[in-house]
């Protein structure tokens, strides 16, 4: 008899005993009624009468399902997102919501289809972080009262129909031959004000121009097998050219 009430207490007192993580904690209820939050370290359980639910603190990952959503300006896309949350209050996510992963799953499908419906798909595009942000405000005011803080989410992918797509890629590739042809256009501007620059300094100075030709025919005698046409004036600029070096060379001396 004795040994049978030695091994009763034993396995009483092995069902008292239960251990909580750092990152856990557990929510005693006593006869069904909710008394407190214990942990981490070694809990002692009234056997019977107290039980005990674990709560993980830990950021938990959620995906957001891929969803079909209409945005403002009335383009169907596909949007899959992901959250990121903890449990800040454990009493409140045990004893307010049946299971706090489902109800944080299920508004923030719902927020992401609400927010993203209010914008057009440029600015879906262009303003993904402030959509973030926004979507986030709004998921967690829903889940404070089950004890739950949102601490981000983020819109990880965007499918758009295949027509709008091309219709982009069109637009895309438009956009780079127009800034080709405007790159175009500035370096044949840049030329011609060279060439204006050019065209007054040789105004001003008409030897400079039977130099350059007399400079064109040199470089045209050094290739091989050419045959060289002179103009008729040619002898002409060659004399001038040469009757205006000597009277520049008379004026130094």
């Amino acid at each position: 008899m004795f040994y049978v009430i030695g091994g009763i207490i034993v396995i009483l007192l092995f069902l008292s005993l239960r251990i909580v993580k750092e990152y856990d904690r557990g929510v005693i209820f006593f006869l069904g009624k909710a008394t407190g939050v214990r942990g981490p370290g070694l809990i002692i359980l009234i056997p019977i009468f107290e039980t005990m639910t674990k709560v993980t603190l830990r950021t938990i990952t959620m995906a957001i399902p891929s969803q079909k959503i209409i945005t403002k300006d009335n383009v169907s896309i596909d949007i899959a997102a992901v959250a990121y949350y903890h449990i800040v209050d454990p009493m409140k996510s045990v004893v307010s919501v049946e299971n706090v992963h489902d109800a944080v799953n299920q508004i923030s499908q719902t927020t992401v289809r609400n927010v993203v419906g209010q914008f057009m798909l440029d600015q879906l595009l262009s303003q993904t972080a402030a959509i973030n942000a926004q979507i986030k405000d709004v998921i967690d005011t829903h889940t404070e009262p089950w004890g739950a803080q949102v601490t981000a989410v983020e819109i990880k992918d965007i499918t758009l129909p295949e027509n709008m797509q091309r219709a982009m890629a069109k637009e895309a590739e438009a956009e780079r031959e127009r800034r080709a042809k405007i790159v175009a256009a500035e370096g044949e501007f840049q030329a011609a004000m060279k060439l204006g620059e050019a065209a007054d300094l040789i105004a001003a100075h008409p030897v400079a121009l039977q130099l350059r030709t007399l400079q064109t025919m040199s470089e045209i005698s050094t290739e091989k097998n050419s045959t060289i046409i002179f103009p008729a004036q040619f002898m002409t600029t060659v004399e001038e050219a040469f009757k205006t070096l000597r009277a520049d060379s008379s004026k130094s001396a």
